[in-house]
């Protein structure tokens, strides 16, 4: 079988805690033609300094400031593109691979040239409860779902792919560009996922291939919240089908005024994260 050379790009921001163990587990994969890029984004905990002491194999980037996920990534994918990637693999920093990960996902798309981004089976926190196995994108609620699949398939198709893990052929960059950096956390994979099934590709999870994603406990649920909300109401106002979008204005109307009565009610720091998102979701390009 073919090797074909894969780029590992892994974006850091302050992942202390979890970024040692993913690089350890990438280093111990049984795949052979691979390298790893790290893109840090300005980490202010030692971990990206730590990471390139202790692996002294991967290409380092140092981001001057916090630059989101999107734009932190295209650093690393533009990096791998220069240096002849057939492949590029987005991989967050709290994730743990299997060994033999990689090659039934190499397997499955080069015999399929169709298929242009795909993702393992992603499980939770080192068990086997499945955490990501495809998901659907709900026009009408304005949010995607994840799905159950029946794992004993070879490979099934999804709506969109996590950027927890999204291997992407070079021609999908060719054809349709990198990630859209009007998304600076959360999204940004689902609108590069439609983007992609517009062009012709297909998605694919391949059932064959697994990682664990970490849990991040540390994270601020408000400021995910925030995220989550501007990013969303960035996506679907750039992607909605046309005959969608009074409903998306109407939906979005109903969800502030809602908000409005949730911050009245209980002023606390979710209702009012999501207020905010309403509030800059109106200055975005």
């Amino acid at each position: 079988m073919n090797t074909p050379k894969v780029f590992i790009i892994i974006l850091n921001y302050n992942g202390q805690d979890f970024l040692k163990k993913t690089l350890t587990s990438v280093f111990q994969m049984e795949y052979p033609n691979f390298e790893i890029v790290l893109v840090d984004n300005n980490s202010k905990d030692g971990s990206f300094e730590e990471a390139r002491r202790i692996f002294p194999k991967i290409a380092c980037i140092k981001n001057s400031e916090n630059l989101g996920f999107s734009a932190g990534n295209n650093i690393g994918t533009e990096y791998a593109l220069e240096r002849g990637a057939d492949y590029v693999l987005l991989l967050n920093y709290d994730t743990v691979v299997k060994k033999d990960f990689l090659w039934p996902l190499i397997d499955l798309m080069e015999k399929d040239e169709k298929i242009g981004i795909a993702s393992p089976v992603i499980l939770k926190n080192e068990t086997s409860n499945v955490w990501f196995s495809g998901g659907k994108i709900n026009w009408l609620k304005m949010k995607t779902e994840h799905q159950e699949n029946n794992l004993k398939e070879n490979y099934f198709h999804s709506d969109y792919i996590t950027g927890c893990a999204m291997m992407i052929k070079k021609e999908v960059f060719r054809r349709i560009g990198l990630l859209d950096e009007d998304y600076f956390l959360y999204w940004e994979d689902a609108d590069f996922s439609v983007r992609a099934k517009r062009a012709g590709y297909k998605l694919a999870i391949c059932a064959g291939s697994q990682i664990w994603h970490l849990e991040k406990s540390q994270e601020k649920k408000a400021n995910k919240i925030y995220w989550l909300v501007l990013s969303g109401l960035i996506f679907f106002r750039k992607n909605s089908p046309a005959y969608l979008q009074l409903w998306i204005f109407v939906y979005v109307f109903l969800r502030k005024i809602k908000n409005r009565k949730d911050v009245k009610r209980l002023k606390n720091s979710i209702n009012e994260s999501v207020q905010k998102a309403y509030r800059d979701f109106r200055y975005v390009k």
